[in-house]
């Protein structure tokens, strides 16, 4: 009975271990995507990040191998908290312009919150990275290619729905809205003035407006359709 006793205890000690581990490494990560957005992915001192999380550099050390692997987790992380913070709550809106309208606003949102301290994580990470070849970058174009494909998807579904031009360039499209939201969260941080999230909301609003099937359009593609028949 006491070996099983203590064989019990030293389970739970495990996992007790285990979850504390799991627990700092999430706090370590948490920190280090804050910091990358001000000081940069390289700048992400293990000495700075260990006095900010209050933890010895040795501690930190036994979470990560390498300063990649410290990058990488830490680009990772930036992506869990984008998704929660700025996807989530926009796909729960209907398909079409009414879904990329959602994402504009939840993107310019979590930029007036400061969820990172340095603006649009991937924005300051791919302006360090972009001549940097390497895994981190790697992964970063990779984020910012889905984000950039969800934009596309958004405009192809509001085609679909007729509620933007079928023959509208959808790539310039998703180049404008992008650039929109860039300019915003630069300006933005730049100027600590939150008329350039709604200057960047106005042109995303001013680019789907110059989108949008009008009904004289509509009229001259159903009189046409009606003459080839």
């Amino acid at each position: 009975m006491k070996v099983a006793s203590s064989s019990k205890n030293s389970s739970e000690d495990s996992g007790s271990r285990l979850l504390r581990g799991q627990d700092s490494r999430t706090t370590i990560l948490l920190t280090a995507a804050k910091m990358a957005t001000t000081k940069g992915l390289a700048g992400l001192s293990i000495g700075d990040l260990a006095a900010e999380v209050g933890m010895s550099k040795s501690g930190l050390y036994a979470h990560f191998k390498s300063k990649e692997e410290l990058e990488l987790a830490t680009i990772e992380m930036a992506a869990i908290i984008f998704n929660r913070e700025v996807l989530q709550p926009a796909l729960t809106a209907p398909a079409g312009t009414e879904r990329l309208k959602a994402l504009v606003n939840s993107f310019l949102a979590h930029l007036e919150r400061r969820v990172f301290p340095g603006g649009c994580f991937f924005s300051a990470v791919a302006a360090e990275l972009d001549t940097r070849p390497g895994p981190a970058r790697d992964r970063v174009v990779e984020i910012i290619g889905t984000w950039l494909a969800l934009l596309r998807q958004c405009i192809l579904e509001a085609q679909d729905l007729g509620e933007l031009d079928p023959l509208a360039d959808v790539d310039l499209a998703v180049f404008e809205i992008e650039a929109m939201l860039l300019g915003a969260n630069f300006l933005f941080m730049m100027k600590n003035d939150s008329i350039h999230l709604r200057q960047g909301r106005a042109g995303v609003e001013n680019v789907l407006l110059r989108l949008a099937v009008s009904t004289k359009s509509t009229q001259k593609r159903s009189r046409m359709g009606t003459v080839k028949a």
